[in-house]
């Protein structure tokens, strides 16, 4: 079968990975709070030194995962240009939004209240290395997610919404964005006084947007705890990876190749403006590797670092994570 000219649309965002400066407190910010599931407990494999930690719905489905890679003692992010500045996750409904404020006021995390921005209810929020997150009411758009834990199932998290971005010159990255990887502008609205423009992938949803905000005068941002690494959009499966390989290298945009991350095989780009954006597929997935109902529980390696375990185990620092809540219990 010959595949059309261009490749299927993206399938909106398929992961966020970010960067922490304390791997326990992080994980108990994730499950205790937030009530995700550790789907996935394993290693930078570009540098298996360090834990690279998945957080995700009951069954860890592709676009419901944060991720972290644990940089001990990192110092903060310096926020700027060319940077992530927001990542998003979906509720529905507004009595989930005051259900969160109130956990949130309950249990000492770091909140606005809530408020309307690009016409959609917001609650936003910061994580314990000062990740700048966001709830928002989805409207019952977009993918539901599989329920874990102890929290009540309509208020639990329903998957990553939108990622939001600030770069000081829209003109490359929109290129990029249009005719590297085929997303349109669906409007355009003001984020603390700065235009602010909605890319959409495919269909569209709150699940399959990127929000890019022009802001010239701020200075550059510095990687640190608490930014955001790259985002990953969605693509069906090698095949289509393959394609959207050609498709880059045909429209001059220089990449990783297909690199294999054992759960998922990805691309990665870098956007004039240096912003890193993977392509990845939806499977095979992480239940791969590990039983479905024991997802995250050991150190999960790659098979071409499984040879390495004993060296990797013995260098990795001990991690203590805090038990996820149960069934009726409470943080």
């Amino acid at each position: 079968m010959t595949l059309p000219t261009l490749p299927l649309p993206l399938g909106g965002v398929h992961h966020v990975s970010a960067l922490t400066a304390d791997a326990a407190r992080n994980h108990d910010f994730y499950t205790r709070v937030l009530g995700l599931r550790l789907v996935k407990k394993t290693v930078n494999q570009d540098s298996p030194g360090m834990y690279h930690l998945f957080y995700a719905d009951g069954a860890g489905t592709p676009g419901s995962d944060l991720t972290f890679f644990d940089f001990p003692r990192a110092a903060r992010e310096h926020r700027g240009n060319d940077s992530v500045t927001r990542t998003t996750w979906r509720v529905t409904g507004p009595a989930a939004l005051a259900f969160w404020a109130a956990r949130f006021r309950d249990l000492g995390v770091p909140h606005g209240e809530v408020y309307t921005r690009d016409g959609r209810a917001h609650l936003d929020f910061e994580d314990p290395d000062g990740t700048r997150l966001s709830l928002f009411d989805d409207g019952g758009e977009g993918p539901r997610g599989v329920p874990h834990g102890d929290l009540p199932g309509e208020m639990q998290l329903q998957g990553l919404g939108y990622s939001g971005y600030h770069v000081g010159d829209l003109a490359p990255t929109r290129a990029f964005l249009e005719a590297g990887l085929g997303l349109r502008e669906v409007r355009r609205y003001a984020l603390n006084g700065l235009p602010t423009t909605v890319f959409a992938m495919g269909e569209g949803g709150p699940h399959a947007e990127l929000h890019v905000t022009e802001a010239p005068e701020l200075p550059h941002s510095r990687p640190g705890a608490g930014s955001v690494h790259h985002v990953a959009l969605r693509v069906r499966d090698d095949r289509e990876l393959r394609h959207w390989l050609l498709h880059l290298a045909g429209a001059g945009y220089g990449n990783s190749g297909e690199v294999d991350r054992h759960w998922f095989r990805s691309v990665y780009i870098r956007d004039p403006n240096g912003l890193v954006i993977e392509l990845a597929t939806d499977g095979p997935g992480f239940a791969t590797d590990e039983a479905p109902e024991a997802l995250g529980e050991r150190l999960s390696l790659p098979p071409f670092l499984e040879p390495r375990r004993a060296t990797i185990e013995a260098h990795l620092r001990p991690l203590h994570l805090t038990p996820t809540p149960q069934e009726g219990e409470r943080p």
